[in-house]
């Protein structure tokens, strides 16, 4: 149960760190480069991944002793599925609520969290049998 702790305790914070760093870039690429929201959350995810993946590959699974190689290819059709869900939702939630594009990102990336951990603890980082 401890080690189930440390992991979420883990999890939280580089998911954090990969959150904070997929808003930033978006916000940054709508606010100082002028493009669209959909356009510039692609360009968050895409930083955001590196980040994601080195912090859970390092702390959060890192006990799960997966090779590199298959981790990050395990890691990214999770993280493409996750953004695949967050970009659909941020569409219509863009298009259907008149909520600030930035609160409706921190929120999408909020609620993909828990897919992400399941997915990455019981496949992505699991270690080849």
């Amino acid at each position: 149960m401890q080690k189930l702790v440390r992991q979420l305790a883990c999890f939280i914070a580089v998911g954090s760190a990969a959150a904070a760093t997929h808003w930033l870039v978006v916000v940054l690429a709508v606010s100082l480069g002028g493009l669209p929201p959909l356009i510039a959350n692609i360009a968050g995810w895409l930083v955001a991944f590196g980040v994601s993946f080195a912090g859970h590959f390092r702390l959060t699974f890192r006990h799960q002793h997966a090779p590199m190689g298959l981790a990050a290819r395990r890691f990214f059709a999770v993280s493409a599925l996750g953004f695949g869900v967050n970009e659909l939702s941020y569409a219509w939630l863009l298009h259907a609520t008149d909520l600030p594009y930035d609160l409706l990102l921190a929120l999408i990336l909020i609620a993909i969290a828990g897919m992400t951990f399941i997915l990455g603890r019981l496949w992505a980082f699991r270690r080849k049998t």
